[in-house]
């Protein structure tokens, strides 16, 4: 993941630009847009053209971070709403965040986990094939 920098001009960038900053497609963009997961509407140049602010990009970084973590687009779209509701819910923001990352710790403990076992099974093949390889640190 890309983490998000704009040259800082006025204008703002395309979102072709925005696109390749956020290592995104501009169809991707364009569904955050539409499906309600940006906090304000994407500003606009004199002739209609999207132009993204540092703040959109560091959103959309956001939005991409709890996308990769696995959270649903309903809870995504809900928590973007409660940002752009402003001060006041902020215990719910934590709680929806929490919950996010109790759902992400159960998914790495379990990857692990899995990780362990093919590491035990290459370490199988390593032993029948007589390898002497240097094993990675834990392994």
């Amino acid at each position: 993941m890309t983490t998000v920098t704009t040259s800082g001009t006025s204008a703002g960038l395309t979102i072709a630009e925005a696109a390749d900053r956020a290592g995104l497609s501009i169809d991707t963009l364009r569904y955050y847009e539409r499906d309600g997961l940006l906090l304000r509407p994407v500003g606009r140049s004199t002739t209609g053209h999207r132009r993204y602010e540092e703040a959109d990009l560091r959103w959309i970084e956001m939005v991409t971070r709890l996308r990769a973590t696995g959270m649903p687009i309903r809870d995504v779209r809900r928590y973007a709403a409660m940002v752009r509701e402003g001060s006041g819910n902020e215990d719910a923001r934590l709680d929806l965040l929490r919950a996010h990352r109790q759902a992400v710790l159960a998914r790495l403990s379990e990857v692990t986990e899995h990780l362990g076992a093919i590491e035990a099974k290459i370490g199988n093949y390593e032993a029948v094939a007589g390898l002497d390889v240097e094993r990675a640190p834990g392994a």
